[in-house]
């Protein structure tokens, strides 16, 4: 398959408003050393990506293309990667830094690469890296001690990941959410099921030798009493930049997650992890062993008016782009750049 000299992509103009989010024709971008190209399949939607269009946490310029996750195969290498790669079905998490997965091409520095196996769709595939490697870097903040965890906003696509995760390190999760999620996180090994978010700050036992908490950080101050002593908070959407306790009380440990962190101060061990974590869990979606998100695809064209829907939750399940149909997997093997 020989590259064309442009592809369609949807551009930032300086909109805070995801719908003003214009598609475009870019040339084809060059790849750095340690780059590889991929033909995006699925795209996937996720909160930062309508919430960083404001402007106020990224010195993005009008044009750049956003978009953190995607699917597809690999159809160039840059000149420190292997040949080798071309053709392989790959899932990333892109730097926000540079051009995003919203295009039918994205440049993605080949150490952020994800291996898709053969019984991974694409949709699962683009639904999987932001939310699952976050959840993986929530729970690597918490000793080896802690034995029980209260997930908060426990019906979303990190939760899903996360409490998998945790029941498989053997923790007792007791979960916050909405009921119609409670025979879900049931089967997911949830084994008691709370109704949330809290509307008022914690008021029972502090039993919990952790927290984590997905949305926001009010929310993450109010959970603070159901912490034993020397308990860990967690907080995955914010952060509290003052602790909620005096100094020498409860002493609990307060934690930040931003996966965007690893792309600015993460070296080479960091992606080392990150990927091993990730392609562990790849596998097992594979194998069928590991329970997947509910989707809601749209077509590309469709993009700006899908992460519009996401910021203001007209839509259930995650929110997902498709762009070329699995034809491109199944030539995969013959990509060539000439």
């Amino acid at each position: 398959m020989t590259l064309p000299p442009s592809y369609r992509a949807f551009t930032w103009q300086g909109s805070a408003d995801p719908a003003q989010l214009q598609l475009t024709e870019l040339p084809m971008p060059k790849l750095q050393a340690d780059d590889v190209l991929i033909r995006n399949i699925v795209i996937g939607l996720n909160p930062v990506d309508w919430k960083v269009l404001g402007g106020s946490l990224v010195n993005w310029q009008p044009g750049h293309v956003p978009g953190v996750d995607g699917a597809g195969v690999v159809v160039a290498t840059g000149d420190n990667v292997p040949a080798s790669w071309v053709g392989q079905r790959v899932a990333y998490h892109q730097s926000l830094g540079r051009h995003g997965s919203f295009a039918q091409y994205t440049p993605v520095n080949a150490r952020a690469l994800l291996h898709v196996p053969a019984g991974v769709s694409w949709e699962q595939a683009a639904s999987f890296p932001c939310p699952s490697l976050t959840a993986w870097l929530a729970l690597e903040k918490l000793p080896s001690a802690c034995r029980t965890l209260l997930v908060s906003g426990a019906g979303g696509s990190v939760a899903n990941h996360l409490i998998q995760l945790a029941v498989r390190r053997g923790l007792k999760v007791t979960s916050l959410s909405h009921p119609r999620h409670w025979k879900r996180l049931a089967d997911l090994g949830v084994i008691e099921r709370m109704a949330g978010p809290l509307t008022e700050p914690w008021s029972g036992p502090a039993v919990f030798d952790a927290v984590i908490d997905t949305m926001n950080a009010e929310h993450a101050a109010s959970l603070v009493p159901a912490l034993r002593a020397n308990g860990h908070l967690v907080c995955v959407q914010d952060r509290l930049d003052v602790s909620p306790l005096p100094p020498f009380t409860r002493t609990i440990s307060i934690h930040e997650v931003a996966l965007g962190a690893a792309h600015a101060y993460g070296d080479d061990r960091t992606w080392r992890d990150l990927v091993d974590a990730g392609n562990e869990i790849l596998t097992l979606l594979g194998r069928g062993e590991w329970e997947p998100d509910h989707f809601n695809v749209v077509s590309f064209e469709h993009l700006a008016d899908h992460l519009s829907g996401l910021q203001h939750r007209t839509f259930s399940g995650k929110g997902l782009v498709r762009i070329v149909g699995d034809e491109l997997g199944e030539l995969a093997a013959t990509v060539s750049t000439d």
